[in-house]
């Protein structure tokens, strides 16, 4: 087979969902064509029907999804016609699929060594010593550090880039010609991104795969993509080279993708932050424990999640909290809200130290620091409306019912939803819509501290840019005062004034962002900034001279 050659093939696929689903088709004659050695990306939004291409491509359909129309050609043989024992015998083999969230597809009970084993045992007769070798290659081929003992590890005990390398070498074991890579990259911090990234093109040059990469970032698309070609509401709109459709984008989905990407150069202060500061983290410290035995065994491990944090923020302020997963972002962002508890420092609003205040003594202060969860779904009670998730915390504050409900509507205009949707559920909005909505809840007490722990990382880009959008509003709006933790660099440059960055509970670099940005001095500032993909981009600067509207 030639490196030209097409070793997948879809024609006309239309994909039917279950009678009551929002659209009747998820995918609507789509024709792509993968080529050996080469990666094509798929670009689109949540829904635009990315996944469920690939699914129908390994027969993973979910019930009462099912493919209509066309065909899906693997080497001159439809796949929508294989009985299921050939799919099994082709998946895994042949065929290979890397999933966007390695911890929900290994088993949680199984060996991540094991796992490994099994995909190879189905399919070959290899004695099982030699397919512990052969695993052991993999392991250290996706550079996986100590790779016999990460064999007997569970996935729990694996970081999220190490689950997602063990995820690439299952896929790979078999080498098969078509990989099929599901978002491998969106949960991950951006250095550990950037490692999948050149791992993924490096073995798939070396090995001559086709490789179809599914992704919503355009960042991400510069760094990988041979070609490339875009989804929207189940439909292709536009296809071409990679230099072709960034550089010269012809449909307007395409434009507007690329245009809600953050820009990395920092915005420009609208106003001077208030000499006063408004909350402050003094020598901050707090360390968890692990291992030992119930009987006072000795042998436990201390990770020190914050090391003597100051932090400063001055009213009317945003400063952001950056760093890696692990890094202590989250663990400060709770003990300066009082969900967690500190072990030593001071948390100081105004002139109160709130740390040492019993739960009691700090229920006035609560309304006055309020938080912005990173799930917006598992934050909001699925068995409440969204009227009384809102409307609850002036109720707990003594506003009455009427008044706090009346209040919740005015909140749902203020984040751009309908005040008629207060009766509804969360699971009957979007992403995007329910971190609206904890917005709305957040400010129901009228706070004068918003901690908002990665509110973007888990949307698309462009309803990213519409969240970014509203906080800025808000903050301007109500003179805010917010802390804002994110991994993302290009989030923090078009959100924060200020920036303090973090390494292993401690903070490495403090300044202006646009100081941080242009000089940054610690190296692993550095390392962060080179991390960030599609950096070389002029990404979101305004396409034709033009503004360009984010999807709704």
């Amino acid at each position: 087979m030639t490196a030209s050659e097409t070793v997948l093939e879809i024609r006309g696929l239309t994909v039917d969902l279950p009678d009551g689903a929002d659209r009747r088709q998820a995918v609507s004659g789509v024709s792509l064509a993968l080529h050996r050695n080469e990666i094509l990306c798929l670009v689109g939004e949540s829904g635009s029907g990315k996944s469920i291409t690939s699914r129908a491509v390994m027969g993973l359909l979910a019930h009462g999804v099912r493919a209509s129309a066309g065909e899906i050609l693997f080497r001159g043989e439809d796949l929508l016609k294989a009985t299921p024992g050939r799919m099994r015998e082709l998946r895994g083999s042949r065929l290979s699929m890397i999933f966007q969230e390695p911890m929900t597809a290994l088993n949680p009970l199984k060996r991540v060594g094991d796992q490994v084993d099994e995909a190879i045992a189905v399919h070959t007769q290899t004695p099982r010593a030699k397919r512990i070798e052969r695993i052991v290659e993999l392991f250290d081929a996706v550079q996986l550090p100590e790779p016999r003992r990460l064999l007997r590890c569970y996935p729990h005990q694996l970081s999220g880039g190490q689950r997602q390398r063990a995820m690439i070498a299952m896929a790979l074991a078999l080498e098969p010609a078509v990989l099929i890579a599901d978002e491998p990259t969106t949960a991950l911090d951006v250095t550990t991104q950037a490692q999948i990234l050149a791992l993924i093109k490096r073995i798939q040059s070396q090995r001559h795969m086709g490789v179809l990469f599914i992704t919503h970032d355009f960042g991400v698309v510069s760094e990988i993509a041979d070609r490339v070609a875009v989804m929207q509401n189940g439909e292709i709109v536009e296809t071409g080279g990679a230099r072709e459709v960034l550089g010269a984008p012809r449909h307007p989905y395409t434009r507007s993708l690329i245009a809600a990407i953050p820009s990395l150069v920092p915005k420009e202060r609208k106003r001077a932050p208030d000499p006063q500061p408004l909350l402050r983290a003094v020598g901050l410290e707090k360390s968890y424990r692990s291992g030992g035995s119930i009987l006072g065994g000795k042998d436990h491990r201390v990770v020190h999640a914050a090391r003597h944090v100051d932090l400063t923020v001055h009213r009317g302020e945003t400063l952001g909290l950056v760093g890696e997963s692990g890094s202590g972002k989250s663990t400060v962002a709770r003990c300066i809200a009082r969900l967690a508890e500190a072990d030593g420092g001071r948390i100081l609003l105004g002139d109160v130290d709130l740390r040492p205040l019993s739960r009691r003594e700090l229920r006035p202060y609560r309304r006055r620091i309020q938080m912005v969860f990173q799930d917006p779904y598992g934050s909001l009670n699925p068995r409440r409306t969204i009227g009384q998730l809102i409307a609850e915390g002036p109720r707990v504050h003594g506003v009455g019912e009427r008044e706090a409900m009346e209040k919740a509507a005015q909140l749902l205009e203020l984040v751009g939803i309908d005040p008629r949707a207060l009766g509804r559920y969360p699971h009957e909005f979007a992403g995007g819509q329910r971190q609206r909505i904890g917005i709305a809840r957040a400010l129901a007490v009228d706070p004068e501290v918003l901690v908002a722990d990665e509110p973007v990382s888990a949307l698309d880009v462009s309803i990213q840019a519409q969240v970014l959008k509203l906080l800025a509003d808000i903050r301007d709006r109500l003179h805010l005062t917010m802390l804002f933790i994110t991994h993302d660099l290009r989030v923090a440059a078009q959100v924060c004034d200020t920036i303090a960055v973090m390494r292993y509970g401690e903070i490495v670099e403090q300044g202006t962002t646009e100081e941080v940005f242009r000089n940054p001095r610690h190296p692993y500032t550095r390392e962060l900034l080179a991390a960030v993909p599609g950096k070389e981009l002029g990404i979101a600067a305004p396409i034709d001279g033009g503004d360009v509207e984010a999807p709704a």
